[in-house]
């Protein structure tokens, strides 16, 4: 979506928000400018995760949207898959969030971090996963991931915060065989399977809903998923 203000894009999994320090990969932000001239970072996603992203077109703008977003006045809803099945079908994660003392870039929950909720519900229970939908009241940074592994179900494909290996179809159905044409295995999954799914807001007394369905890899995976449930 784009009008006068703002600007919403499904980000794809794989492509950084914002450019990084070094400046060298490719970002959201400068595919968007090159089209657009300049436009203002709001928030933020994790490179790997997919979907909607809001850019202000304008200064007095990206003050609101700040605003908004800064005085938790957006409602954030993401769906993701993770490891195992829950003991609560929904619950709200409310353990802090800081830096690792060591290991730059990764995060830990700790009674000293910063202040961190995270509400979930299980939407479907499969037999080695569970499919969640999320609601962050606070916007720390792998605050998703960090609060899964919290609990024991990290998001599936988490190089970071779990186990990396990508989702293949003989781990979910039985008597797999390999096709003759192919020399090893494609996995269905080999990404952070978590997706933000949409934002809620009121900007200039207009409220709006920003949704991304969820990219083709994913619908893929909870397909075959569903099929081989039994």
């Amino acid at each position: 979506m784009e009008n006068d203000f703002f600007i919403a894009v499904n980000k794809p999994s794989g492509l950084l928000s914002i450019p990084d320090r070094l400046g060298q990969e490719i970002s959201l932000k400068i595919i968007l400018q090159e089209r657009l001239g300049k436009i203002f970072t709001v928030h933020r996603l994790d490179k790997d995760t997919s979907g909607v992203i809001v850019f202000a077109k304008e200064e007095e703008t990206h003050k609101e949207l700040s605003k908004l977003f800064e005085g938790r006045e957006v409602e954030k809803y993401y769906l993701g898959l993770v490891h195992g099945t829950l003991i609560q079908p929904e619950g709200t994660i409310d353990v802090g969030i800081m830096e690792h003392p060591v290991k730059k870039g990764l995060m830990v929950t700790h009674q000293k971090g910063k202040h961190s909720v995270t509400d979930y519900k299980v939407l479907e229970a499969f037999r080695q996963y569970s499919w969640l939908q999320f609601q962050i009241h606070t916007g720390r940074t792998h605050q998703i991931r960090v609060h899964m592994k919290h609990l024991g179900n990290s998001i599936v494909c988490d190089d970071l915060y779990g186990e990396p290996k990508p989702v293949l179809l003989s781990s979910l159905k039985r008597n797999f065989k390999l096709s003759k044409t192919a020399e090893e295995e494609r996995p269905i999954l080999s990404r952070l399977a978590l997706h933000s799914n949409s934002l809620k807001f009121t900007l200039y007394d207009q409220e709006y809903l920003l949704e991304a369905e969820p990219p083709k890899d994913l619908r893929a995976l909870l397909q075959q998923l569903r099929k081989w449930k039994g």
